[in-house]
């Protein structure tokens, strides 16, 4: 792993904090945990005691009861630069994506998290 992509994670991981995310540690010495992140994880990840990722879901596994509730959370702010385009979230709705575990950042395509699907849920939750 990158220090580029260690930081990502790490800043990622720092605001899921609350939301009682679930992560698989690879700990230096072969144990293999998942559990509930805190701060004894990120301490472990930050030191490089263990190789952390985070199970979250892909944007694209939004229902469309989730799709409704997060547009009342969301104001979104469009701002054009030089040929692009900048979506930028309230904190509201950051904490909202947060809260139901979504990858907003694209981790699981960097391969930083692990995609929750039906078969691999630690959440319990139906999807």
């Amino acid at each position: 792993m990158t220090q580029e992509d260690k930081d990502l994670l790490l800043k990622d991981l720092c605001a899921r904090l609350p939301y009682g995310v679930i992560v698989r540690l690879d700990y230096r010495d072969g144990t293999i945990v998942t559990r509930e992140m805190g701060i004894g994880s990120l301490h472990d990840m930050m030191f490089d005691n263990a190789e952390g990722k985070p199970y979250l879901r892909p944007m694209s596994s939004m229902t469309e009861e989730e799709l409704n509730e997060f547009i009342l959370v969301t104001e979104t702010i469009l701002g054009v630069g030089k040929n692009k385009y900048t979506v930028i979230l309230s904190l509201d709705a950051t904490d909202w994506l947060n809260a139901h575990h979504f990858d907003y950042r694209g981790l699981i395509d960097k391969d930083l998290a692990i995609e929750v699907t039906k078969e691999n849920n630690p959440y319990e939750k139906e999807l």
